[in-house]
């Protein structure tokens, strides 16, 4: 292979073809992707440790007294140190020297915040929003395609709304455990992630079409070791804490994908079997909606039966996306099949409702909102206005933009929220983080919005009841 005198290839190579194939190497068989997959295995250990203490579990970092009040606790700082002397029964924090800052474990800000929020100034907002008697709102982060910050975006909000004081359930529904190794979650096979839910929900409807065909005098369908086991499943067993204190998980792996195989046998074998209402039967049945606010559902990039699950059980759907060609279009063409995907389904559950005289159903979300992720604001300003022209207010107008703080993060397998800012120059920090914040901020506004919502129909419907 020849190249110009200024070191660059020409743009046609002269390949030599015994060279070729003198690089080639020998071919690769079955076993080799098995040799790949275990060498790949041992560098994500590598990788994942550096994220962990020295007896091997992650630990969230303290908060110092600056991040309390420039972030978390809206107070001055010098009334935050007044009101911890007043209250010795208070958390003090520790510090690395004499007369040093102090700094906080996250259980402990919460405390301090649930002390504000019952002894500060009622003209402030110490904590969270949410309606007393509604339950929890689900958001599902989805796009067909990979690499536009799914999974990240997911992470962070529930970072963000930790943070925000809020009690936060994270479902990976991600065979590929993303974010399940983000929170430092431990899945030995399907049955510590949501498949077994899934096979409760079909077994306990075949189990009624049992009792039915026995009325009608018909053999009834078996159920087979996998469905009874199910049936003993309760979601709050596959929960697990993580090394945030108001964060719980429900992870993933990859024997997870064997869903995508069984749920359309068990959907051929029942019919009736309103497979799209899995999770969100298995949610309200195990009483999820009741203990968390947030749930936040990390969805596989297609249009499989667990995104179907998490979609239909969401209130709130963001759709991450990138400011290019390839991803408008692609985003276009997941909108597309979504339309086609619940139409479908609507049309053949409502021709069965009209032919037996029952109401007819139809899916609904509070918001659908997609957002901009890695915006480079100097090179993409112009297509992204093209897609808020065509998309509106589908189209949030906050660009999550590019930041070298969440690659540094990354390093050591953190979001942001996890990094010390001591790490970076503290106003670099600062700006690093403004664009996640303002993420959360949009989607709290939706989270917020659409609870206010759902409590001004409830009064209505017992004011006109």
């Amino acid at each position: 292979m020849t190249a110009r005198s200024d070191g660059s290839l020409p743009p046609y190579f002269n390949i030599d073809p015994d060279m070729a194939a003198s690089h080639l190497g020998a071919p690769s068989s079955t076993q080799h992707f098995g040799a790949l997959a275990q060498a790949c295995g041992a560098g994500r250990s590598d990788l994942a440790s550096r994220g962990l203490e020295d007896n091997g579990a992650r630990q969230l970092r303290l908060f110092s007294t600056w991040e309390i009040t420039k972030y978390l606790i809206p107070v001055a700082t010098g009334h935050f140190r007044r009101v911890l002397r007043q209250n010795p029964d208070l958390p003090q924090g520790t510090s690395e020297t004499e007369g040093g800052a102090k700094w906080f474990t996250l259980d402990e800000v919460l405390r301090l915040r649930a002390h504000f929020g019952q002894e500060g100034s009622k003209a402030k907002e110490y904590l969270p929003y949410r309606p007393e008697g509604q339950p929890a709102k689900i958001t599902a982060v989805a796009n067909f395609k990979g690499g536009v910050g799914k999974t990240s975006m997911a992470a962070h909000l529930a970072m963000s709304a930790a943070l925000d004081g809020y009690k936060v359930l994270v479902v990976d529904l991600d065979s590929q455990g993303s974010m399940t190794s983000i929170f430092g979650g431990q899945v030995t096979d399907e049955w510590q992630t949501v498949f077994p839910l899934m096979a409760r929900h079909y077994a306990q409807h075949l189990r009624g079409e049992n009792q039915r065909r026995i009325d009608r005098n018909e053999a009834p369908l078996p159920l087979d070791d996998t469905l009874t086991d199910a049936l003993t499943t309760n979601a709050k067993d596959l929960v697990q804490t993580t090394h945030w204190p108001n964060i719980d998980l429900i992870g993933a792996q990859l024997n997870l994908y064997w869903a995508e195989f069984q749920i359309p046998v068990w959907r051929m074998q029942a019919r009736g079997w309103k497979l799209w209402d899995a999770l969100t039967d298995s949610f309200e049945q195990d009483g999820l909606l009741d203990q968390y606010d947030v749930i936040l559902l990390d969805t596989p990039p297609a249009l499989g039966y667990l995104t179907i699950n998490g979609l239909a059980a969401a209130d709130i759907l963001l759709v991450p996306m990138g400011a290019s060609f390839l991803e408008f279009d692609s985003t276009g063409r997941f909108f597309d099949m979504l339309h086609a995907t619940f139409g479908s389904i609507e049309e053949a559950e409502n021709m069965a409702a009209r032919a037996l005289g029952r109401d007819e159903m139809a899916f609904q979300w509070d918001a659908v909102r997609a957002v901009v992720t890695r915006y480079d604001s100097s090179q993409q300003a112009e297509l992204a206005a093209l897609m808020q022209a065509y998309l509106g207010e589908t189209l949030s107008p906050h660009r999550q933009g590019f930041t070298a703080l969440i690659g540094q993060a990354g390093e050591k397998v953190q979001g942001i929220y996890e990094a010390d800012y001591r790490d970076f120059n503290r106003e670099t920090y600062a700006r690093g983080r403004e664009t996640f914040d303002a993420t959360y901020a949009a989607f709290k506004q939706l989270l917020i919005g659409s609870w206010r919502r759902d409590e001004l129909d409830a009064a209505t419907q017992e004011g006109a009841a």
